[in-house]
This record gives C-alpha cells, structure tokens and sequence, in this order.
C-alpha cells in the first residue's frame, strides 16, 4: 500500500539547512495498522505530510498502492489524495457552522459525487461511527470524543485505502482515547489500512506494529501475531 526508499526532506531557509528525513525506508502493507512514534521533531509529521501527498521530497522514491507519486502532477496527486487517503486530525478540523450531515460532505462535493449517493455515503459513515442520530448536531453540541467519530466519519465517507491519522486522540481523556482506538480497530478490521502518529504508548501498543523515527530514521518494531501485545522483535530498517 505504501512504500518508501530512501526518502530525504530538507528544509532550506534562508543558508541553514534542515534535514526532516533522512533516506527513511518504509514498507506499509495493505491491512496493516502501523504506530508512528518518536520524540519531538524526529520528523513524524513530515513523514505524515509526505505519505499523505500533502507536501514533497527531497530525494527517494515513494509508491502509494503502486504507483509512483514522483511522476505525478498536481491535478492527479491531489485526485488520488482525495479518492485513496483519509485524514484524521488531532483538532478534529470540522466547521463548527456546518452539521456533521454537512461536515462529512464537504470532502464528497469535490469528487462531483451524485445528492444521492452523497447522502448514503454520509449516512452510513455516521452511523458506523455512532453518530446516526445526531446528523444534524453541530460540533459544539457535542462532546470531543464525538467530535473525534465525526472526523473519522468524514474520512470514512470517501472510502479510502489509506488513513493516515495524526495523534486522533490527542486532545480527548484516556477513556474517550481508548473508544477512539476501538472504532479504528475495528475500521482496520474491515481491511482498511491505518498509519497512526501518537505520543502514546498504550495505544500504539495496540498496533499491529510500532514504527519509532528517531532523527529522521525509523527503526521497525515488529510484532509477531502469536505472542502476547506486549512482547516485540525489533529490527532496524537500513
């Protein structure tokens, strides 16, 4: 599903250069859910930003479900953003002015869908997340929990390949956090791949696999699937 060689991001301002990554080497299958962890500033957030098409690279090579993404212009990488990612945000980014009937549409309207495919989209998002009946809430009526399923719905509704979420729990109490990682296990159970960035360790315990970017570079911490979820073999990507 994702795959990347030898991936550089630098940073040019003004004469310093920044190095974000460093020729990081990662291989996503499909179905996997993958913990992004690390320190601040190790780079997670770039590395987010890339694999989501939403900024480029300095050097390597990137293939999202096969395709090469560096042969891609703008119009194209901003279609498969649209129509294969998801994104799930720590600050939920709903517009509190719109219900979350329409906050789930906004990403919809883009890909000229039909009113009625649209609506059955968004109602069976909503609902897969626990929110059928509240379709015409607004954000502020709702708790941030709720708030977080709505965001989850809203990438849902695109049916993508790909979710890449980025500290979804950040802002929630742990039993609102762990509600949230409930409703991405099951989303990953359903065959949807997730790569996740959090800060914590608990959750990204539950991961199918932890990928920890220290300095730019990742180190793969793989889980075998017949021993307990707190026992892992680590090994260091080249």
């Amino acid at each position: 599903m994702l795959e990347m060689k030898g991936i550089s991001k630098v940073f040019r301002s003004e004469q310093v250069l920044t190095s974000a990554l460093r020729a990081m080497d990662l291989h996503v299958e499909e179905g996997e859910f993958v913990a992004v962890t690390g320190p601040s500033g190790s780079g997670k957030t770039t590395f987010l930003n890339i694999a989501g098409l939403l900024e480029g690279f300095t050097d390597g090579c990137y293939r999202l479900d096969g395709e090469d993404v560096s042969t891609l212009g703008d119009e194209a990488r901003s279609r498969m953003r649209n129509e294969k990612i998801g994104f799930i945000f720590q600050g939920f980014n709903l517009i509190p002015d719109l219900s979350l009937f329409d906050n789930v549409d906004v990403p919809l309207r883009y890909r000229r869908m039909g009113a009625a495919e649209r609506r059955e989209r968004i109602e069976h998002a909503l609902t897969q997340v626990g929110l059928g009946s509240r379709m015409k809430h607004y954000p502020t009526q709702l708790s941030g929990g709720q708030q977080q399923r709505a965001a989850i719905a809203r990438a849902l509704a695109g049916s993508p390949r790909l979710l890449l979420a980025d500290e979804p729990t950040g802002n929630l109490d742990t039993g609102m956090a762990r509600g949230v990682m409930e409703l991405l296990e099951q989303i990953n159970g359903a065959g949807t791949t997730i790569v996740m960035v959090t800060h914590d360790q608990e959750l990204a315990a539950r991961a199918r696999r932890n990928v920890h970017i220290v300095d730019g570079q990742v180190t793969d911490l793989r889980r075998p699937v017949d021993v307990p979820s707190d026992a892992y073999v680590s090994s260091t990507s080249e």
